[in-house]
């Protein structure tokens, strides 16, 4: 699976990726970039919320939880972990 650019809703509980793009724009764009959703930056799935939405991620050593419409914008290539 490495080397393929998967949006970070698709990514399975445990997982890690390296972002590789983010397709947001506008204000929400300046805050995922200064919490540090900057490609080339490393982020994990830590877990969804019961109902699948939103997302809780690690980055940076900061938890940040995205809704499913953010996080489909933000795509990332699997570099480890990842439930079977």
């Amino acid at each position: 699976m490495t080397g393929t650019s998967i949006p970070l809703s698709e990514a399975v509980n445990g997982s890690t990726l390296r972002i590789s793009g983010i397709e947001v724009q506008g204000v929400l764009r300046r805050r995922l970039l200064d919490l540090g959703f900057v490609v080339g930056n490393v982020v994990e799935v830590l877990r969804r919320s019961p109902l699948g939405d939103p997302t809780a991620f690690r980055i940076s050593n900061t938890t940040i939880a995205l809704r499913r419409e953010e996080s489909s914008l933000i795509y990332g290539e699997c570099i480890g972990g990842g439930e079977s």
